[in-house]
């Protein structure tokens, strides 16, 4: 057994954790049930724990106590979600346990461990059982019984792992949300895969390389049982601070948060605090954080879209990351208001490099990136506006969820027209361009655009991202959908059947333009064979392949 290890092994231990975790990171997401079925336990904790492993790869530490403060420090800037936090919030007590130590035992194992769970139980305003809380206690008190008759560093952290094995199957029966999925808790699991990973290191044991481990689907949540109805607070809110001063009082804050909020978690150190909480005033809270510091970072999510969206078997995407939030900000350029050049401009939203260079050939000044999953804010559109050179601006949203925010464009605009045309599809904004005059005056141009899409059907090929019962077909995880103007036309698991019984469809048969756009997890070769069954089944139809490169749809097909 070892019996002690320095701050060169604990460096090698955090990297460690951050591989384990990162090899079982799907499977942790599959359990993922609470507050919505978004499954990104296991990607929070492994990008938090990962910022960690970067952080013990570039320095060097002379004592455990530095490396340990180093890892705090780290994860508290990298936490994602609640998970995340929550784990910050662990290592940093772990820290502050051994802040003097040169070197760790099992009794400052056990010690540290426990100073964890008291940091992390302190933060979390209400907190349950059946969570990775439950299962870090359990897991901490074995630690301190074994290190009463066993004090190697080696002996404790198994006999932790192992009491926290065994509290881990326990969670299905202690949370309420995890018994009606019928799985145990993700962030708990997650918890010990990473202790796993730290013993494994100081055993000397290979890290594991990617993550290729997969989970049954008995292993996977039925998220199934979890309703919009589910979700008291809407807004799934992240944000950090930077303190104003050291030693600044939290608490007050922390029982105005608990008021209009729940799932509270706030993790510090001594410059600044990161706070994840659930509520219906997102505003309300990052206002009175104000009082304590200045607002670095902040993510909001509404859980209620994201589970209306994995209902309705769309694809979910998570804005849990707030580095890439803050990269992208720092990269945008400042706004550009040119002036009116020209009678006619025209803006338009998709997703794909192809689609884009499509609606470049058209005519399309201004491109703002978006559709489903991806929904612009009116403030990207506003900004694409301004920098068109036109004295009338029309906007082709191309997505039924955008014309309303394109339509708010309208009355901020001072020195140009907008006009918003109600595209819904990305084929109708391109036959709205393939209509436009430019020499036309503005009515005309308006009518011609107008009828241009009007006659434009679209259908879309995408997955059902979960097992579903929908407008009478029954729905497995995997299986291809094809969409005809937004309405579930059928499923298959066979896509070449799935775009042959689209092909012999009535609107297709009847068209004499048919345009397939191929998205970007499509190849070539796939498409040509699209393009051919299209071809066959429709002979009186000019059939047009293109690489439209878009996101969650393998194609997009429209029919003139």
């Amino acid at each position: 057994m070892v019996q002690n290890i320095d701050a060169a092994v604990f460096q090698r231990m955090m990297i460690h954790a951050h591989a384990a975790i990162n090899a079982q990171k799907q499977p942790i997401n599959d359990l993922n049930v609470f507050p919505v079925p978004d499954g990104d336990t296991g990607t929070n904790m492994t990008l938090t724990i990962g910022a960690a492993a970067a952080e013990m790869r570039k320095k060097h530490y002379d004592t455990v106590g530095q490396a340990a403060a180093g890892t705090a420090s780290a994860l508290l800037r990298g936490a994602r979600g609640n998970s995340g936090v929550i784990l910050s919030l662990l290592f940093r007590g772990f820290s502050k346990a051994v802040k003097e130590k040169e070197t760790m035992d099992g009794r400052d194992l056990a010690i540290a461990l426990d100073f964890g769970v008291a940091a992390a139980y302190k933060a979390v305003m209400k907190p349950a059982e059946g969570t990775i809380l439950t299962v870090s206690r359990l897991a901490a008190a074995r630690a301190a019984g074994h290190a009463r008759e066993d004090g190697s560093f080696e002996g404790v952290l198994e006999a932790a792992i192992q009491e926290g094995q065994e509290a881990l199957t326990h969670t299905i029966d202690q949370n309420p949300v995890l018994k009606k999925a019928g799985v145990v808790d993700a962030g708990g699991k997650g918890f010990l895969v990473i202790l796993q990973g730290m013993l494994d290191e100081v055993r000397g044991l290979p890290m594991p390389e990617s993550g290729e481990d997969g989970a049954a689907p008995s292993d996977k949540a039925d998220f199934e049982t979890v309703n919009v109805e589910d979700i008291t607070f809407a807004f799934d809110t992240v944000f950090i601070v930077r303190k104003f001063k050291e030693g600044t009082d939290l608490e007050p804050f922390r029982a105005y948060l608990n008021s209009i909020g729940d799932s509270l978690v706030i993790g510090e150190d001594d410059e600044a605090f990161k706070v994840h909480v659930h509520t219906n005033t997102p505003g309300s809270a990052l206002n009175e954080a104000q009082k304590y510091g200045v607002l670095e970072l902040a993510k909001i999510e509404n859980m209620r879209t994201q589970a209306e969206d994995l209902a309705a078997g769309r694809h979910v995407q998570s804005t849990d990351d707030l580095e890439a939030v803050e990269a992208e900000l720092e990269k945008r350029e400042a706004p550009v208001h040119a002036a009116p050049e020209k009678k006619f401009g025209y803006v338009a939203v998709c997703a794909g490099a192809g689609l884009e260079a499509v609606f470049k050939d058209l005519g399309v000044d201004g491109l703002v990136g978006g559709g489903q999953t991806m929904n612009p804010s009116t403030q990207d559109i506003l900004k694409a506006i301004d920098a068109t050179p036109a004295e009338v601006v029309y906007v082709l949203p191309n997505n039924k969820n955008i014309i309303m925010a394109a339509q708010q464009t309208i009355p901020l605009c001072e020195d140009k027209k907008v006009v918003v045309l109600p595209t819904k599809t990305v084929p109708q904004g391109i036959s709205a361009m393939l209509a436009a005059d430019p020499d036309a005056g503005e009515g005309d141009n308006t009518a011609a655009m107008m009828e241009g899409f009007a006659n434009v059907r679209t259908s879309e090929i995408t997955y059902a991202a979960r097992d579903s019962d929908f407008d009478g077909f029954a729905i497995h995880q995997g299986d291809y959908l094809a969409l005809v103007e937004h309405q579930l036309f059928g499923t298959d698991q066979n896509l070449s059947a799935m775009l042959e019984r689209l092909a012999r469809s009535e609107g297709h048969q009847k068209a004499e333009f048919i345009s397939i756009f191929y998205g970007e997890d499509v190849t070539e070769e796939q498409a040509r064979e699209a393009e051919k069954i299209f071809t066959g089944a429709c002979p009186n139809a000019e059939v047009t392949l293109l690489a439209g490169g878009q996101p969650v749809y393998y194609y997009m097909i429209s029919a003139e």
